[in-house]
């Protein structure tokens, strides 16, 4: 039986359930996994792997040109469905949020959740569109299991927003042949409804769940204006990095919040402008006839899906074939595309208004507030983060994946730790010694906290599984941490200990490092030459490598061996290389090579 059931608000960030209790994706952890083992494998293999998708033959970079379009479909971040009042639903029974216009029960009509339209209009104004302020509904006829009605709303004459534009950088991971930026435009925006969810039992038995039935999405529509395999993932990668900043989507790819469809094509560079069936597409004129690569859930089955398609049109071009417009799909871990079925066109589709909804109407106001009310965007965090005018100065490799993480929060709480650090030393007073902020260990705050924030905290999450909302470590216990080791009052070693004892202790870091007795007391000139020459005298071997082979990398192995050896919160990684460097004779600690 069909029942509707009112939700608790669902939060993006915590994903609970209507009962309040964390959403456990247990069907996704497979997919999650296989990525990562694919990537240790690589690692393993280092980088001699044999690709799974080959590179095109003949001189394909040089006499085609490949052209992409992209249609992302996002989840929006609401409490109710887009025409009922029953919950969206992630993790729940199959069936249990089921309104009757979900079932497509006769006499059950649609009615509009006006809340649903917010999440929508942050999304197209952070996307750089023109929001309509007359928008419709309309029905896309189609038949198939998990669409009951016969037919998907949708707003296909009259959509939401149109005419944006996303730009991508090379941070963002664009091919090279594209330079330092591509701008790729967006043809349309539309809110539609999302269909059953079909779960596959084998060997050939179909159930539904209609928990996802009207799940509120938002399509967006980009021009064909891409024109490398890396560049569409990194398209589809910037639009849901968008789309959590303003807090529009719910889940990621990699949680099936997000779903692409790309449309390839291929032409041969001498062909005239117009030649072809496919000559047009959203207004680009000189198009080879496009196909449709359906559902793809991963950013690099977006990337690996194109390559090969590219390469099958190719194949069949330069052996006097043509390409057929038609609808194909894509396996993880295949190794070329698959026809599903002919394309449709328009026509097909049989579009008309839908009687049972008005149009709705969006007023400047509401645009005007929502544009004013935005969280700062990934690229203007990007900016703040690696901005050498800015007190941060991170890595753009850091700083692109603390943004990337977490939906934001890790970012965030960088910066909040970031500074912290910087105040705890500013205000630092201990006789006459003080710090200005031209000092090293103030300048240096933001990239040693970056490190901290990414790998040591990070590692120990991962090592813990522990998800980072849980994070026990507060920031202001990281930064009291990485405050007495810039202050030199504890070690790197101790500084590690203090962290792994924050997953358990809720003592306050002063305490813990009073209480245990972990204040630095640096070891003198002599005690550690002592400790250097103890060290050298059981390895010369790897003494004779460095001073008569020029191995100078052995060196952090003797500093290893002297932050082991000595006293807990007595040798100072720093020290004892600069005492290592001195006796082997292969110059100061920055003469690092």
């Amino acid at each position: 039986m069909f029942t509707t059931v009112q939700a608790r608000f669902l939060c993006r960030k915590c994903l609970r359930q209507t009962t309040g209790r964390r959403v456990q994706l247990i069907s996704t952890v497979p997919f999650r996994k296989h990525l990562k083992d694919e990537a240790k494998q690589r690692r393993i293999n280092n980088g001699k792997a044999k690709p799974k998708v080959p590179t095109a033959r003949g001189s394909a970079n040089e006499n085609w040109e490949l052209t992409v379009g992209i249609e992302v479909h996002a989840q929006l971040n609401t409490t109710h469905k887009l025409f009922s009042e029953a919950a969206t639903s992630f993790n729940d029974p199959p069936n249990s949020h089921v309104a009757l216009v979900d079932a497509a029960f006769p006499g059950a009509q649609p009615i509009f959740q006006k809340e649903t339209l917010i999440p929508a209009l942050r999304a197209a104004i952070a996307l750089g569109c023109n929001v309509h302020r007359k928008s419709e509904f309309d029905r896309k006829h189609y038949f198939y299991w998990d669409q009951p009605a016969g037919y998907q709303i949708t707003q296909y004459y009259h959509p939401l927003a149109k005419d944006g534009f996303i730009t991508l950088y090379d941070y963002d991971g664009i091919a090279p042949e594209d330079g330092k930026e591509v701008r790729v435009g967006i043809k349309q925006i539309q809110m539609e409804q999302d269909t059953a969810k079909t779960l596959h039992q084998l060997p050939s038995t179909h159930l539904l769940d209609f928990n996802r039935v009207s799940h509120p999405l938002i399509e967006i529509i980009t021009l064909p204006q891409i024109h490398h395999p890396a560049t569409a993932a990194a398209c589809v990668r910037k639009i849901q990095a968008i789309l959590n900043a303003v807090d529009a989507a719910v889940l990621g790819m990699e949680l099936g919040g997000l779903r692409a469809d790309v449309n390839v094509s291929v032409r041969h560079r001498n062909q005239p402008e117009g030649q072809g069936v496919g000559a047009e597409y959203s207004g680009v004129k000189g198009l080879g006839q496009r196909t449709e690569i359906k559902n793809l859930s991963s950013f690099k089955a977006v990337e690996d899906a194109i390559k090969a398609e590219r390469n099958r049109q190719i194949d069949v071009l330069e052996a006097g074939g043509i390409i057929e417009g038609e609808t194909r799909g894509w396996n993880l871990g295949s190794t070329g595309t698959r026809k599903l079925r002919g394309k449709e066109g328009e026509v097909d589709y049989r579009y008309m208004p839908d009687p049972d909804l008005g149009p709705v109407i969006v007023g400047k106001d509401l645009v005007d507030y929502i544009r004013r009310s935005l969280p700062p965007l990934p690229d203007d965090h990007f900016k703040v983060l690696t901005s050498s005018d800015r007190h941060y100065n991170l890595a753009p490799k850091d700083a692109k994946t603390l943004i990337n993480l977490d939906d934001g929060d890790r970012v965030e709480y960088y910066k909040n730790v970031t500074d912290e650090v910087r105040k705890g030393l500013l205000n630092y007073r201990d006789g006459s010694r003080s710090y200005a902020e031209s000092d090293e260990a103030v300048v240096k705050a933001g990239k040693m906290t970056g490190n901290w924030v990414l790998h040591e905290l990070g590692g120990l999450l991962a090592t813990s599984g522990t998800p980072w909302e849980e994070n026990p470590v507060g920031e202001s216990a990281l930064a009291s941490i990485l405050t007495f080791l810039s202050l030199k009052k504890i070690t790197g070693t101790t500084a590690k200990t203090l962290l792994s004892l924050k997953f358990d202790d809720p003592r306050p870091i002063p305490q813990i490092i009073a209480e245990d007795d972990l204040t630095l007391r640096p070891m003198s000139e002599e005690e550690l030459r002592g400790l250097a020459n103890e060290v050298m005298r059981g390895n010369e071997r790897m003494v004779k490598a460095v001073k008569e082979k020029g191995e100078v990398g052995k060196v952090g192995w003797f500093v290893g061996q002297m932050v082991r050896r000595g006293v807990e919160g007595r040798v100072e990684a720093r020290e004892a290389e600069r005492v290592v460097r001195e006796m082997l004779g292969v110059g100061d600690v920055g003469d690092r090579k």
